[in-house]
């Protein structure tokens, strides 16, 4: 799946409320969304401005069959992957920008 078909995606399940996060210990400071100092409706607008050149992937370390998507963009890092909903990893301003 190519970037600009990631991003609709993305997109969409937020705006759909589609998606979950991944269970993590530091999830106050490298989730916002889960933890609602970010919502759906404006972290979709961060990702709407996203470009290419703010996207990578790779495989999921424990599961190398599940692509992680990331996108680092104004400011935000966001990291996720589709089962089938979107499953959020992380979602935090950039650690530079900080």
């Amino acid at each position: 799946m190519g970037f600009k078909k990631v991003k609709a995606q993305v997109i969409a399940n937020l705006l759909a409320d589609d998606y979950s996060h991944e269970t993590r210990q530091d999830i106050d400071e490298k989730n916002l969304l889960a933890v609602g100092k970010i919502t759906a409706a404006a972290l979709a607008e961060v990702l709407k401005r996203s470009r290419g050149q703010d996207y990578s992937s790779s495989p999921h370390h424990r599961d190398g069959s599940v692509t992680v998507h990331v996108i680092i963009c104004n400011g935000w890092y966001v990291k996720f992957y589709f089962d089938p909903d979107t499953m959020f990893i992380s979602v935090h301003e950039e650690e530079n920008k900080k």
